[in-house]
């Protein structure tokens, strides 16, 4: 199958998203915003001082009287020629016209003179009410994934609980005889690095990965593992291809699975799958099915299937909205492959990105150093052709 046929299929696989549900602002981050996020107020709420100084009402000099600290309210309005002094935050009192700056005023006796560069004019240092949103203002659209700075915005105008999307749960087999969890591995042993490698990045990319264990090269394991899982999505990484140990197509067979994605032509990474999983019946399934998702083995591999399918996957599962490939040009000749697409790990430059070295399949030294990976179309890139840019880990 076509890299970009490939994308489509797992996007169009998990079209349904999850159900919403309505989670307390600290246990809503990760998830995805399931409405769009309105104000429910103004922000800011009433006409505020963005500096430490005075509220001064008309043209000076002014007498001053009083001040005003925030959190507190006006109790009276400012009339013609006088002033308050305000810190930063505060309420402005009816009547006034500006903030004077602390360090542009000067006072002698009750008296405040204003002596910065330039006169004061109505509306300076003010946040008029309503300035960053009105209430009722949608802010973010649905689809929106929740982070630091959404919670902030979510608190900042007035909400307690968000309505996001229920994360898809994963389970990460890892298969293999070979690998060990930790440790130097000794003569025949390869330590496991897609473990702890893809974990975070699919939690960061809305899944809520409940287990992360290994499975020995045994086709009843496997099978069992696939049959007994309660997961919405399995992520498997080996096992796809046809060597002696490679049980994955089997043992899928053996659970009536359905394949929908058998190969996608690119490099690395090409002997990717998807599968539909048969329900289980187990309370709080997800409408539209369960997946499985098969990864190489080799790490570079396992990255290009995570971005081929299994991204595009769990984004459409958890209702993300995504802006696709973003394009850059080549600072330089980009190798290809002569039939396939290749992912290619690049850092960005002036003239734009370059190729890093150590990006066989097997390696992740140029995964490490990479700001993005840079889709290849078959036959390679000259200097100064775009090419598309997906995140990497």
């Amino acid at each position: 199958m076509a890299w970009p046929l490939a994308r489509a299929t797992a996007r169009r696989a998990g079209s349904r998203p999850l159900p919403p549900v309505v989670l307390p602002l600290a246990a809503a981050l990760g998830h995805t915003l399931a409405e769009p996020l309105a104000a429910l107020t103004d922000l800011p709420a009433f006409d505020t001082s963005a500096m430490d100084g005075w509220a001064v009402a008309g043209p000076g000099p002014w007498r001053v009287a009083g001040r005003l600290l925030a959190g507190r309210v006006p109790v009276a309005p400012l009339a013609d020629g006088t002033a308050v002094e305000i810190a930063t935050g505060a309420q402005l009192p009816p009547g006034a016209t500006a903030v004077l700056r602390r360090e542009h005023g000067s006072t002698d006796g009750a008296l405040l003179r204003d002596c910065g560069p330039r006169p004061a004019t109505t509306g300076q240092d003010v946040r008029p009410r309503g300035q960053e949103c009105r209430r009722g203002e949608a802010l973010l659209s649905a689809g929106t994934p929740v982070d630091a700075a959404v919670l902030g915005l979510a608190a900042a105008c007035g909400h307690d609980r968000l309505a996001v999307r229920r994360r898809p749960v994963v389970e990460l087999l890892v298969l293999g005889d070979e690998l060990i969890g930790s440790g130097v591995p000794g003569p025949g042993l390869v330590r496991d690095a897609l473990g702890p490698m893809l974990t975070p990045w699919l939690r960061a990319c809305g899944a809520e990965v409940a287990e992360v264990r290994s499975v020995r090269d045994d086709f009843g394991m496997l099978r069992d593992a696939l049959r007994h899982s309660t997961a919405d999505v399995v992520v498997t990484t080996g096992g796809t291809a046809a060597g002696p140990v490679d049980f994955l197509h089997r043992a899928l067979d053996e659970v009536a699975a359905r394949l929908l994605v058998d190969g996608v032509a690119v490099r690395p990474g090409h002997p990717m799958l998807l599968a539909e999983l048969p329900p289980d019946g187990h309370p709080g399934e997800l409408p539209g099915g369960r997946h499985l998702v098969g990864l190489p083995g080799n790490p570079l591999a396992a990255v290009a299937g995570t971005v081929t399918i299994a991204l595009p996957l769990l984004h459409a599962r958890s209702g993300r909205t995504s802006g696709g490939p973003a394009p850059a040009p080549a600072a330089v000749t980009l190798a290809g492959h002569p039939t396939d697409t290749r992912l290619l790990p690049v850092r960005r430059t002036a003239d734009g990105v370059v190729p890093l070295a150590f990006d066989g399949p097997a390696m992740l030294r140029g995964l490490a150093r990479a700001e993005a990976l840079a889709v290849v179309p078959p036959g390679g890139a000259e200097a100064g052709d775009p090419v598309e840019l997906l995140e990497a880990p």
